[in-house]
């Protein structure tokens, strides 16, 4: 994958190129302000994007709205945002074109290498990487949605694994269940959300987009 990250902290920045590119993956650029990430998104559009919420010049969300402008200018961009804080509204934002290719995940809760690479991969590939933490925090807020109010408690827990990111076999191992049981909640949850397989997009992602925007 051609990666961009965007992270004003050396230490971290310089430990995810190296790390992204033991892993066989071409960092092709980096940044360290939210102007800088704009324009390196735009002119290397890559296959995905690593970027920080908070970056100079004011370390506030400059990273986060460089995202946000770079989607609004280059639709399903594939970005992983990787942050200390959950911006809550901008994270709504990114969810809201339901494009899909968005991860969220804050730093405190990638344990090793191997989850932060498959995230990115699964971003890379225009699904989802929410960090349960996140997903939390979007629910807490969230409107009534009345055709997430027609699932089950067990669709409402498989749904919630799928907006992390799990398989259909990693969702069984968590909950319990055969992939076989799986397999049908999806289908029922598909049905419930009124999402068909028309051929033309990702029943998952829209499932999930569906879930995270809440509304």
């Amino acid at each position: 994958m051609r990666i961009v990250v965007a992270e004003d902290l050396y230490l971290l920045r310089d430990g995810m190129v190296r790390l992204l590119e033991a892993y066989g993956h071409q960092v092709v650029a980096t940044a360290t302000t939210g102007p800088e990430t704009l324009d390196v998104l735009l002119t290397q559009r890559p296959d995905v994007a690593v970027v920080d919420v908070r970056m100079p010049p004011t370390q506030s969300d400059e990273g986060l709205r460089a995202a946000l402008e770079a989607r609004r200018r280059l639709p399903g961009l594939p970005i992983l945002i990787l942050s200390q804080h959950v911006e809550q509204l901008y994270a709504r934002e990114l969810l809201a074109d339901g494009a899909g290719g968005i991860g969220y995940f804050l730093k405190e809760s990638v344990f090793d290498a191997d989850q932060f690479v498959d995230a990115l991969e699964r971003v890379a590939g225009g699904g989802t990487a929410m960090d349960p933490a996140v997903i939390a925090k979007l629910l807490s807020s969230g409107s009534s949605n009345r055709r997430l109010e027609r699932l089950t408690e067990r669709e409402h827990d498989v749904l919630g694994l799928m907006a992390e990111g799990l398989s259909n076999q990693a969702v069984g191992q968590r909950l319990f269940l055969s992939e076989s049981a799986i397999s049908k909640h999806t289908t029922s949850i598909f049905g419930k959300l009124g999402i068909t397989d028309d051929g033309n997009n990702n029943r998952r992602v829209l499932a999930v987009l569906t879930y995270l925007n809440n509304a």
